[in-house]
């Protein structure tokens, strides 16, 4: 999607701060004891009441209203009875659609007590998006995105999940442009448009490049492949010449 009106960013923006204050409302409330599916639950009452809807849910049939992916999850965990624990690295991604404009975030957890190289892995998980999103820019390359983000988790001594890409967003939940490397990719030639809606979301990992589904009979969980804590945060943005506008802020 290429916005081109006011009331078009208007809605993009309403639909972004519903799913980045559902997500941040399910952070607060989690703690060991609390179940996937009580998680879940929080998010869909916030979006419900606000008059949103849930994006897999509608769109895919996601049995669920966000993915909640914990330790060995990658991305697209189910919600359900699974015991959030101490200790526990839980992603939570919420993508939302109201009024026929779509939302994407996502941020990773880490449950106290917290090992150090965990928490460091969170804070560069967040360094790393940020990294990202100073290449958005009107006539800039997208591969410029991919090249920075894996010039950072190269220095810092991280690998980057290599299948699970960034898209573009507005109009339903997958658009063009797909698949958005966040990582470095010499066959990628397009330019970031004025006015263009996509994520910006790179998965960054203490050894993990690619995410596997388990061969468990559930279609949609991934996991880390080679197995090691991996962590993801992601914005909605808008391409301008000023830089990246976020969508995706809760106030």
């Amino acid at each position: 999607m290429v916005i081109s009106t006011d009331d078009e960013l208007a809605k993009l923006k309403e639909i972004g701060r519903l799913c980045a204050l559902a997500m941040e409302t399910m952070a607060k409330s989690l703690e060991p004891g609390i179940t996937t599916r009580e998680l879940d639950a929080i998010g869909r009452k916030l979006l419900e009441e606000n008059g949103a809807l849930s994006a897999p849910e509608t769109s895919y049939k996601f049995p669920g209203a966000t993915c909640i992916s914990v330790n060995e999850e990658v991305a697209h965990g189910i919600p359900g009875d699974r015991v959030i624990q101490a200790g526990d690295l839980v992603n939570i991604d919420v993508s939302a659609v109201k009024d026929g404009f779509y939302g994407d975030t996502g941020s990773s957890y880490a449950v106290p007590p917290v090992k150090r190289e965990i928490e460091k892995l969170c804070r560069d998980g967040r360094r790393a998006l940020w990294t990202g999103l100073q290449q958005v820019k009107t006539g800039k390359p997208v591969a410029g995105i991919g090249n920075a983000i894996g010039t950072f988790a190269r220095k810092n001594r991280y690998t980057l999940i290599t299948n699970l890409s960034s898209h573009g967003i507005g109009r339903s939940l997958h658009e063009d442009p797909k698949e958005v490397p966040t990582w470095p990719d010499p066959q990628e030639r397009r330019q970031l448009e004025e006015g263009l809606v996509l994520t910006v979301e790179p998965f960054l990992s203490l050894g993990a490049e690619w995410a596997e589904d388990g061969g468990n009979g559930d279609p949609w969980t991934l996991y880390s492949d080679p197995k090691a804590p991996t962590v993801q945060y992601e914005h909605t943005v808008v391409v301008t010449r000023n830089g990246p506008l976020i969508l995706t802020l809760a106030a």
